[in-house]
């Protein structure tokens, strides 16, 4: 047979540049960055694994309350009459699908000892409002709750703004203060849990746990869902972490009461996210953040998600690393911007380089020559190494998916005994070969997304243009008509006429007897 046309050997040609020493050294980092990951969700997974034994465990010794406590003796009325009152902020914008399901969820908790739920909205035009009005009329005699009107930010995000609104109205007598966001479905025993761990051990700073994506099937979804998981394995210790997430955090009252450690000041001076600058002086000042096992909460994601939507929810996630609140904080997140930046591209360069190789080794096939047959001039050799290395990726990255898909499975499984009187989660519909398109494409873009948070320093969070100077929040710009009208996960309605919650016949009865049984008298404010 005759030699190759040069001009048919451009992939060839590709193929042989992507075996030089630095191209090989990238496939292989490739492959060790997929590695690691799968080590991390296995070592994950062991841990809750752990605790689905403990309550199987506890259900045979006779513990049919395995799912709240690890003993059952807790449950005795001598024992909850003398747990600490808890008070609950949920900061709130917009109204949408999973809402209401996610707000029952944490006024019907049975925890057993005084709470208060603190629903803060930005003002009475938030569609949230109404929706929440509805909803506490269903419950009025049962749960201690009240709707808060925090009014419009000036100084930092409106987020924070609601939070600090709720701890200022919080009761007096509340020891410890729990944020959620409104996409948190709890479990009917996570603030017992939360609450037992900071009572068993002062030192805590920050209670944190962690969302169970539910993807809706759009790529947007999935994207988010492979997002979160690589900080999943920073969330499953089963103790001491060094993360923390904004959508679950208990604390101390008296920290927010007395401005410890400068928690106050620091949200509310220039503070655009709750969690990193909380992380932050709690990293500043030594103090402890843990992440119970069981911390692992469902976070259904909007079936209408668009990946626009998506992409201004990377935005926002990568804007915080703009935010700081000393040098120090600044130095992290610079360190925390380079590494993600690099390992993102550092993930991706790899499959494309396969693809090459494998494009490569089809074009020689199709053209009728062996692989003998073909020097290391035009190629032949080369793309054998190359498809070793691509061989080699696919290996690494099967592993990888079996490692994500193991975790995912037995968090699920995890979250279904936790929450036994709940509609079963399952992993039918999670669609693997949508999640391998979502980590190429969410690791490809998110050093786009970064870079342009840093340029840019501004950001719509929720309808609300933020601009930053220094590491904190300068300049707050508010603009219905150009904003969006949609929350980026939740789809929640930002605007709007006054939303009803729909009239509950059996549901709402069910959803009432169900708190009346667990919480059989209000609490006196």
């Amino acid at each position: 047979m005759s030699a190759f046309d040069p001009a048919d050997s451009f992939l060839l040609s590709l193929s042989r540049a992507f075996c030089s020493p630095l191209a090989v050294f990238i496939q292989i980092q490739g492959c060790v960055i997929c590695l690691i990951l799968a080590i991390g969700w296995a070592f994950a997974a062991y841990i809750r694994k752990r605790e689905i034994n403990r309550i199987k465990d506890g259900m045979k010794g006779g513990n049919s309350f395995a799912f709240l406590c690890h003993d059952i003796n807790e449950l005795e009325h001598s024992n909850q009459v003398n747990l600490p009152r808890v008070s609950i902020v949920m900061p709130l914008k917009g109204f949408g699908e999973h809402n209401l399901h996610n707000w029952k969820s944490q006024i019907t908790s049975l925890y057993g000892g005084p709470m208060e739920f603190l629903f803060v909205v930005e003002s009475m035009e938030d569609p949230a409002y109404h929706a929440v009005i509805n909803l506490l009329a269903d419950f009025k005699d049962d749960v201690d709750a009240k709707v808060i009107v925090a009014g419009l930010s000036k100084t930092c995000s409106q987020k924070i703004h609601n939070q600090l609104a709720g701890v200022e109205k919080m009761n007096k007598d509340s020891k410890y203060v729990l944020f959620l966001d409104d996409d948190v479905r709890l479990h009917p025993g996570s603030i017992r849990v939360l609450t037992t761990e900071m009572e068993k051990n002062p030192e805590i700073f920050i209670q944190t746990g962690y969302p169970l994506d539910l993807p809706s099937g759009t790529l947007g979804s999935y994207c988010i869902y492979e997002y979160h998981m690589p900080c999943s394995m920073g969330f499953a210790t089963g103790g001491k972490t060094f993360f923390l997430w904004g959508g679950c955090m208990m604390m101390h009252a008296d920290d927010f009461r007395h401005d410890n450690y400068g928690v106050v000041s620091g949200l509310r001076d220039g503070g655009y996210s709750d969690d990193m600058t909380l992380a932050a002086i709690a990293g500043a000042h030594k103090r402890l953040i843990t992440s119970p096992p069981v911390a692992v909460f469902p976070h259904p994601i909007a079936s209408d998600l668009t990946f626009s939507r998506y992409w201004n929810y990377l935005r926002k996630q990568t804007f915080v690393l703009e935010s700081y609140i000393s040098k120090v904080n600044w130095l992290m997140n610079r360190a925390l911007f380079s590494t993600h930046c690099y390992l993102s591209w550092g993930f991706v360069a790899p499959y494309f380089m396969a693809m090459v190789h494998v494009a490569a080794a089809l074009q020689i096939y199709m053209k009728g020559y062996s692989y003998g047959e073909t020097t290391c001039t035009t190629g032949g050799s080369c793309v054998c190494t190359g498809l070793l290395l691509a061989s080699w990726l696919a290996i690494c990255t099967f592993t990888e998916l079996l490692s994500m898909w193991n975790l995912t499975r037995i968090e699920v499984q995890l979250c279904n005994m936790l929450s036994p009187e709940a509609p079963k989660l399952s992993l039918d519909y999670y669609n693997w070969s949508m999640i391998f398109v979502a980590m190429l494409v969410d690791n490809f873009l998110y050093p786009i997304s970064a870079l342009r948070s840093h340029f840019s320093q501004s950001i719509n969070w929720s309808g609300i243009r933020y601009r930053l100077k220094n590491g904190k929040i300068d300049k707050i710009e508010r603009n219905k008509e150009k904003g969006p009208k949609f929350t980026d996960l939740g789809g929640k309605h930002l605007y709007g006429k006054k939303v009803a919650t729909p009239k509950s016949s059996l549901l709402g009865s069910l959803g009432r007897s169900f708190a009346h049984w667990h919480q059989p008298k209000k609490y006196d404010v």
